[in-house]
């Protein structure tokens, strides 16, 4: 009868494993076969999920400074300050940034806007005097090399009536609505990192008993690990990235200045902004600001600013960012390439930026698994 019992679990239990194997094969064949609706399943989730992953990004670069004020507030005599340290020290540091901001409202952004105008309404007027330096050049310089006639043709066949149509008009009216839900998209997260310094403690509480409750002690150990690595690894890659693209974006602009070229803070902005991707976006950033001086200071001033923000470049490279970044992201150049290309094609400038560090994560927990399958070996 037992024996009779365990042939019958043995055919139910083979039936379960088929038809899970099976439910499996389905899924697989399912996802793949509508892999483009999906991937516009999770973008869509993603760009709901947008102002509350930006929400996070700001609580995390605002921790370490929201942590030192509350340090200072708990110091306080007043029993008040003291049991509302963590609120104040969020609400104190917020205000700070608030002032940073529109310290730069009144006066870089300004001077960007300016710039922009300015080189907006002067470009025929530049592209005209790039023509005609061309032109003048001695017949043996390879720059004279260039057909010039038929790059003004290629620009006067460009149709203005296309670019400024009913169509193009609707497109800039909903461009406009996309800033208004930016915007409402910004408060929201500015509310979510709030909430998200302000109960810290009891929300990494809440994670902790959540996956204690889900997993066994060793599985609980293995996730605990990887989450502290993964925090660090981010905040470290985001707070020293913006920090290091901050300097170069001064120091890069100030140079400019010096040497007098045009434009010198719109495109320090822009050697900064671009040099928070890695790699691609201080070579893109270089690469318009010199095309942009050779049309509005001629190709010597072009060389010589290139030149000078090479160099800057690789002082940043070399002493600034290292010193900046420390040790924290072992990872090679060709990885970073790789990641910054994919997180681009998937998810746009966002993806470009978090490749790095969401690769680096990556890369720790596949060497960890490397290097217990080889210790289980031995």
């Amino acid at each position: 009868m037992e024996k009779k019992e365990s042939n019958n679990n043995n055919v139910w239990g083979k039936r379960l494993y088929w038809f899970v194997y099976a439910v499996v094969v389905i899924i697989v064949y399912k996802t793949l076969d509508n892999f483009n609706d999906i991937t516009n399943w999770l973008k869509g989730i993603f760009e709901v999920l947008m102002p509350f992953i930006i929400g996070i990004l700001m609580a995390y670069l605002f921790y370490i400074p929201c942590r030192k004020m509350e340090n200072v507030y708990k110091k306080s005599k007043m029993k008040f300050i003291k049991k509302k340290a963590r609120t104040l020290s969020v609400i104190t540091i917020y205000i700070i940034a608030f002032i940073l901001i529109i310290i730069a409202f009144n006066f870089i952004i300004p001077a960007i806007v300016t710039s922009l105008a300015d080189l907006a309404t002067n470009i025929g007027t530049y592209y005209q005097n790039t023509i005609e330096g061309l032109k003048n050049l001695p017949e043996d310089s390879i720059l004279r090399q260039i057909d010039t006639q038929k790059i003004a043709d290629a620009l006067n066949q460009i149709n203005i009536g296309e670019y400024i149509n009913i169509d193009t008009i609707l497109q800039y009216a909903k461009g406009a609505i996309g800033v208004a839900y930016g915007i409402l998209d910004f408060f929201v997260a500015l509310i979510v990192s709030v909430y998200i310094l302000i109960e810290r403690s009891e929300i990494l509480a809440f994670l902790r008993k959540l996956t204690k409750a889900l997993f066994k002690e060793k599985t609980y150990d293995a996730i605990e690990k990887y989450f502290n690595n993964t925090n660090a690894v981010f905040f470290k890659f985001l707070s020293s990235q913006l920090l290091d693209a901050l300097v170069v974006g001064i120091l890069t602009g100030i140079a400019m200045g010096i040497l007098g070229v045009k434009y010198a803070v719109l495109l320090g902005f822009l050697i900064g902004i671009s040099n928070l991707i890695p790699y691609f976006g201080a070579i893109v950033g270089v690469l318009i600001s010199v095309i942009i001086t050779i049309f509005t200071g001629g190709i010597g001033q072009a060389i010589w600013m290139a030149i000078v923000v090479i160099i800057l470049q690789q002082i940043d490279a070399n002493i600034i960012n290292p010193k900046i970044v420390g040790n924290s992201l072992k990872i090679s150049p060709l990885l970073v390439i790789f990641a910054v290309t994919l997180g681009g094609a998937y998810f746009g400038i966002l993806g470009m930026f978090l490749a790095v560090p969401v690769f680096t994560v990556l890369k720790i927990i596949v060497d960890d698994y490397i290097e217990y399958k080889i210790k289980a070996k031995v």
